[in-house]
Formats: structure tokens, sequence, C-alpha cells
């Protein structure tokens, strides 16, 4: 209580010193708490957008030899078929695995619509993959799709938006794909995506695999796309995966350039620790701001000690331990930060609030999602635990002088 009191007795004398300290504290802290949410804000909005395409798949395209094999010599092109796929379905660290048939600029046709997109021929285990998530009273194609070769599509919700009209339900609708009737069975739900290959799920149309093949006359599988039993399978998958292609169509084995993987797992890890080490930047630089400000807290209370050198010889002359004195002046210093502190983190809390009204394009929203400052627990525990440290450090050496005080000298002092 006496610290306190003493505390508050140095606010109402100084007033314009004290205000001009606390300030600074908070303009320090209001820094660290922005930036810090900023780069939060950052790493989430990407995390969701490159989960978009699917999370813990490898997407592989078929390439060429680059190795002579038993007398042929390298450049041959790797073509995979619809065996190799149901082949590698008995690899052991394999989970699901699908092929992808693609075919560009296919004519699609409603009464009033004529538009050319990308048709993709799948297997049923492609939806779950890929998050193709259907909207309510939908569906993705399933087993029996693609047993009995049934002419039914899943489309992506721009292409609904193109044929149709924007958040219509045209699920049962018949439409002309390459002049053959197509029931559409299902439209994708609007998802943020940031990765992709060959374009946006939203502009995809989705058929099954066996439909495919007869209607495009199709052999070869453009893409394969497959999901390890965990991530530290991957790796193996892929290789056995590799070897297993080799071993059917004549290739080394030891040939790595026979397909290009897009290993997810990889892609995340690194995508990880570059908004992590972005996040650590901002902070570094908000920690720098706030120490300068620690700096000028420390220099006040040498001040401040200076000031109050009588008062400390009189309590030293009367028997305070020279702890009472350190304790004293800590209180202080590390009262001032706190109370910038809160101030800060308010601010950085409005300002977090106020950037919510800032309108953005919609075009770029609707593929990322809005980019919007997150001020979590770990950065409130970082900003308090940078804070207590600042405090500590402004008050330890002031503190320290002042115990160092001699009453004697300090009586004498005007």
């Amino acid at each position: 209580m006496h610290f306190l009191l003493s505390y508050l007795y140095e606010l109402r004398h100084q007033k314009l010193r004290m205000f001009l300290t606390i300030m600074a504290v908070s303009w320090g802290m209001a820094n660290i708490a922005l930036m810090l949410s900023v780069g939060e804000g950052l790493f989430r909005m990407m995390e969701v957008g490159m989960t978009g395409m699917g999370e813990g798949i490898v997407v592989v395209w078929p390439n060429q030899s680059s190795m002579t094999y038993n007398g042929i010599g390298p450049g041959r092109p790797v073509r995979i078929n619809e065996d190799d796929i149901h082949a590698a379905e008995k690899i052991p660290s394999m989970k699901n695995i699908s092929a992808e048939y693609m075919g560009w600029s296919v004519s699609m046709k409603t009464e009033k619509k004529l538009i050319s997109k990308r048709v993709r021929g799948v297997y049923p285990c492609y939806g779950g993959m890929r998050k193709m998530i259907p909207e309510k009273g939908g569906r993705f194609i399933n087993r029996l799709d693609e047993e009995r070769k049934r002419r039914v599509i899943f489309i992506g919700n721009e292409i609904r938006d193109e044929l149709f009209e924007k958040g219509a339900n045209p699920v049962g609708e018949i439409i002309w794909v390459s002049g053959t009737p197509f029931t559409i069975i299902g439209v994708l739900k609007h998802k943020y995506q940031t990765s992709m290959y060959s374009g946006s799920d939203a502009q995809s149309c989705l058929i099954p695999s066996s439909t495919f093949r007869t209607l495009f006359n199709r052999l070869y599988v453009n893409v394969v796309i497959f999901e390890p039993q965990s991530e530290q399978d991957s790796k193996t998958a892929q290789n056995e995966f590799r070897s297993l292609i080799a071993s059917r169509h004549g290739f080394n084995p030891e040939d790595e350039e026979l397909v290009n993987y897009w290993d997810t797992f990889e892609s995340r890890e690194m995508f990880g620790k570059i908004f992590r080490g972005l996040e650590m930047f901002f902070g570094i630089i908000g920690g720098l701001t706030l120490f300068i400000a620690g700096v000028g807290v420390a220099n006040i209370m040498y001040v401040t000690v200076k000031e109050r050198t009588r008062e400390i010889g009189i309590k030293m002359a009367v028997g305070a331990h020279p702890l009472i004195i350190v304790t004293q002046f800590l209180v202080e210093a590390l009262l001032t930060v706190s109370i910038g502190g809160a101030l800060g983190v308010a601010m950085a809390l409005g300002l977090i609030e106020l950037f919510h009204l800032i309108p953005l394009p919609e075009s770029f929203v609707q593929v990322t999602g809005r980019p919007e400052p997150v001020f979590s627990e770990i950065i409130a525990l970082f900003c308090v635990t940078v804070l207590n440290i600042i405090g500590l450090l402004a008050g330890i050496f002031p503190a320290r002088r002042a115990s160092l005080i001699d009453p004697v000298e300090a009586l004498r002092y005007e």
C-alpha cells in the first residue's frame, strides 16, 4: 500500500513526465501487439487458402524417363493407365488414390447458356481428398456412379453461377456436356483456395472416371491424387508408387524423373516456416519499439532516484533495508509499464476492430478470405512476458542505484 501511495504521489506531481512515459510504453505495446496480430491473421488466412485444395495429399504428374534401362535410352514418356491405379491401391502406405482425367475446352450447354470449361473424370474418393464439399441438397460422385458409368456431374459454384444464376440450386437439372446429357448431382460449397493446379475448384466440373473414359475415349491418366496413411508414410508411398510404375512399364526403378510430385505435407511445412518467420520478424520490430520505450522508463526512474535522494536517505537513516528501496522503485517501474501496456493493448484491439470496417475487393476476398489481424491468447501471453521483462530491466538498475545511496550523503543532498 505504501508503494502504491508513493506511485500515486509521483503521478500527481509529475503529470507531464509520467504521461509521456506511459504513452511511450503504450505506443510500443500497441506496435508489438498489432504486428503480431497482423502476422497471425495472415498465417491463418493463408493456411485456410492453402488447405482448400486438400490436406495430407500428394499430386502426381507423369513425366518421362531420364535414365537408360534394358538398352532403351532416356526420354520415353510415362503413361499411367487405369490398371496401374488399381495396382497402386494395394500399396500398404497408400490410404486413398484416384485417377484424374482432364478434358479442356469442353462445351457445356443449358437451354439458355453455352460455355466452354474444363471437365475432370475422377473416383468417388477424390471428393474427400480434395475437399469437394457439396452445398446442401447435393452430393458428390459415389461408387454406383463409377460402376454404372452414370452420366452425372458435380459442378463448381462459379460454374453454377455462369450456367444458371448466382445462388441457384440446379441439382437435378440437365446440362449437355460435349453434346451428351448429364444430370447435376451437386454444387461445390464455396471455399477459400489459394493453392491449385489447372485452375480453381470453383471452375471445375467433375464426372465419374468410367464415364469420362467412355465419353472421350481416354486411356491414360493426366494426374494422380493419393493420400498416404500418415505424414511419415508420404515419402514411402511416393517411392513405392514410382517403383510400381517403373516395374509395370519397363523403366529404371531408380529413375526419380519418371513422375513429378507435389507433396502438400512439405508445402505446408515450408509455408509454416515462412510465415512463422515473418511473424517473428514483426514481433522483433515491435519488441524493439517497446525496448526503446523501456529505456525511456529507465531514464525517468534514474531522474526520479536523483530527485528523491533526500527521501531515500531519510528512509535508510531510520532503518529501511536496501531491499525495501529496491522493491519500491521496481514496483513503480512495473506499474508504469503495466499501465502503458494495458493502454497499448487496448489501442491495438481498437485498431483491429477498425480494420473490419475497411472495404476490400470482393474478387480478392472470395479467393483468399478477408485478411484480419488476430489477437490470440499466445500473443497476449507473449506481450505480457515482454512487458514484464522490460519493466524489470527498466526498474532494476535505477532501483539498485537508489539502494546504494549513502544515507549521510543523501541527507546533505539539496
